[in-house]
């Protein structure tokens, strides 16, 4: 029960932070991050996604940049790009592997880094605006693979306060015939 607990409560705490100390991160942790993330479920467990770690700072300015000014970005001395890889799922499952399943792939990836990097200590926040087009030319992605999350990350250099959400009843629908 103890360890249930633990993880409720690495929900609750987890926060999008903004602001990030000068200091590094360890390669080891960033490694033990997206071996959390490769634990993710994924559609046909064909894991349609790829990471890219970017430690440059002179490329993580340049991606502030592309994720349209989000200067805090530049702050980071790590930026996850998480990307989906369509042509993967949709040699299994046709179009809507390519459309939906790659992006799900990606997306339940970066989410379980996500919760890896608060249970952490360290701090990050989903970015999912960007230039793609530009993203792709500046990371020399391979072809076919297609960004869908930039996450800095970083020692928080601020607490941000609990960010309210919808009411329960308005998100949660129970289906009764």
């Amino acid at each position: 029960m103890r360890k249930m607990k633990d993880f409720f409560a690495l929900i609750e705490a987890r926060r999008s932070v903004r602001a990030f100390e000068s200091r590094p991160v360890e390669p080891a942790w960033i490694e033990k991050i997206l071996r959390a993330a490769q634990r993710a479920p994924s559609a046909g467990n064909l894991q349609a996604y790829e990471v890219v770690i970017v430690r440059h700072p002179e490329t993580i300015r340049a991606l502030a940049g592309l994720c349209y000014n989000q200067s805090f970005i530049a702050q980071a001395p790590v930026v996850l790009v998480f990307c989906a890889d369509p042509a993967r799922s949709s040699a299994k499952y046709g179009p809507k592997g390519e459309t939906l399943y790659a992006v799900q792939d990606a997306t339940i990836a970066a989410a379980y880094a996500e919760l890896a990097v608060a249970a952490l200590g360290l701090a990050t926040c989903w970015v999912g605006a960007f230039d793609e087009a530009e993203l792709i030319r500046r990371l020399h992605l391979r072809p076919g693979l297609r960004p869908i999350a930039v996450f800095p990350v970083g020692w928080p250099a601020e607490q941000p306060p609990r960010t309210p959400r919808r009411p329960y009843e308005e998100v949660v629908h129970e289906y009764r015939p």
